[in-house]
């Protein structure tokens, strides 16, 4: 049967009837910046229709409702995080029902988290005083707490003239000024109940339809790409806490000298590390370095060559080179397809001397009141990039009140910027720490970190690791 046969076996025998019964003047609107289409309604009296207008009109409402939600969900997909995915489910939706305020409540049914609830159109405190309102009379508490009868949305069109309201349902409503919502909640087979959504009205309205339609397929959307990035995110938390574990958990004390670490995952993982170890008549073992590649193998190759330089330090750590040598040899003999820079330093603070030697790795900072300057260091291949390392080391002595800071090239390459503008943007920033600040190796080096990266010192999108050490001598 043609398209043509269709329209005449369906034509309306006289007045054609209207596609979308006759509805309340209180009806929730579609958001303009989301444009959505509307049905046709019945033509006034008197007037004459083609036959297949009524069809080609619906037909031209299902494209335009198809092309909205593409465009949405194409948005949503663009997101890479929970932080970016749930503000923009949020506004989807609000412009898919008409609303202008709502929140949307994530708590995963298995309770491994992350829990977060936002709003659109409302404050913080207006949050707090919708949170005061018993879970059990509010529509996402219902199906946060699994409920009966709450498999699918909920719709309260009049929430003020709602017989058996909770009074401080009603009080919060009336306070905040809504009068209706419109409830969707959030899941997957798989994962179950990960959250839900409340939208708000101003006045007593409800949602067409259609509408309950559009945002009830886009939820089914939403729900499975929120899945991944709470996956996704508890990956991320996973290695974050393991990369922690596998640096040192406090610093030593040594007199003479103070010492702050700050430690950047990146979001996959990587090699980056950095350590401190007490060393025979007072001395003390620095290194950072970082291991080749991201992800777990990165993570697993940090923690074996930190373990490794820590071994060889205890054994020979007043030699420097000796202590590459032997790590390079076992990176070598272990794990022959891997490369890694590292540096170590042997502290004398009684003495205020530092030997220190470095393969392929970033030098030193020294920062005062009287200088900021790098530490000139001897060039040397990374390890495992020869048959055999060398490179000669170099002694500097730190005056009083100076703090020298160890990195990896995490901090450089954050900054976005070629190599020679981020050491010079690391310079600058370590020289202009305010006096304030250089008595504490810790708000000093909080401040090089802010100071250095554009975005702040937790950018999640960013694949490079940051280890900073900061020792200033007394």
């Amino acid at each position: 049967m043609g398209v043509c046969d269709a329209i005449r076996q369906n034509a309306p025998v006289g007045k054609p009837t209207a596609m979308s019964a006759p509805h309340p003047p209180k009806v929730a609107g579609i958001d303009p910046m989301v444009p959505v289409s509307t049905h046709t309604a019945a033509p006034p009296e008197g007037m004459s229709s083609a036959p297949g207008a009524f069809i080609q009109d619906r037909l031209a409402g299902w494209v335009s409702d198809l092309t909205t939600l593409h465009e949405l969900t194409e948005r949503l997909s663009g997101t890479s995080t929970l932080d970016s995915a749930l503000p923009e489910v949020l506004a989807a939706g609000a412009a898919l029902v008409g609303a202008g305020r709502g929140l949307l409540v994530l708590e995963p049914a298995d309770g491994g988290g992350p829990s977060r609830t936002i709003g659109l159109g409302l404050t913080h405190a207006e949050l707090g005083h919708i949170e005061t309102v018993p879970r059990s009379a509010t529509a996402y508490g219902r199906f946060l707490e699994g409920l009966p009868d709450t498999d699918g949305p909920l719709a309260s069109p009049d929430i003020l003239g709602e017989a058996g309201l909770d009074p401080r349902s009603r009080e919060v409503a009336a306070r905040l000024g809504y009068a209706a919502s419109y409830a969707q909640p959030l899941g997957t087979e798989t994962a179950g109940r990960l959250g839900a959504a409340v939208w708000l009205y101003d006045e007593p309205a409800e949602p067409l339809e259609r509408q309950c339609h559009l945002v009830g397929v886009y939820a089914r959307y939403a729900a499975g790409h929120l899945t991944r990035l709470l996956e996704l995110e508890r990956a991320r938390a996973d290695i974050a806490v393991i990369a922690e574990e596998l640096l040192p958990s406090r610093l030593p004390r040594i007199p003479g000298v103070r010492l702050a670490a700050r430690h950047r995952a990146a979001p996959q993982g990587g090699g980056d590390w950095y350590d401190a170890l007490s060393l025979p008549d007072n001395a003390l073992g620095l290194s950072v370095g970082s291991a080749g590649g991201s992800g777990p193998t990165a993570l697993a190759a940090m923690g074996r060559l930190r373990a490794g330089l820590r071994a060889y330090a205890v054994m020979e750590g007043e030699d420097p080179v000796a202590v590459l040598s032997d790590l390079e040899l076992l990176l070598r003999l272990t794990e022959p397809a891997r490369a890694a820079t590292a540096l170590y330093a042997y502290c004398e603070p009684d003495r205020r001397t530092i030997v220190l030697a470095g393969a392929g790795h970033t030098p030193p900072l020294v920062t005062g009141e009287r200088r900021t300057e790098f530490v000139e260091t001897t060039l040397s291949a990374p390890l495992g990039m020869l048959s055999c390392w060398e490179a000669p080391s170099v002694e500097f002595t730190p005056r009083s009140g100076e703090t020298v800071l160890f990195y990896t090239d995490g901090l450089l390459r954050r900054t976005g910027a070629t190599m020679d503008r981020a050491f010079a943007r690391l310079r600058s920033a370590a020289a202009g720490v305010p006096q304030a600040l250089r008595q504490d190796p810790g708000a000093l080096a909080d401040h090089v970190l802010r100071a250095v990266l554009p975005d702040g010192t937790d950018r999640s999108e960013s694949a490079e690791d940051i280890a900073l050490l900061a020792a200033r001598f007394d």
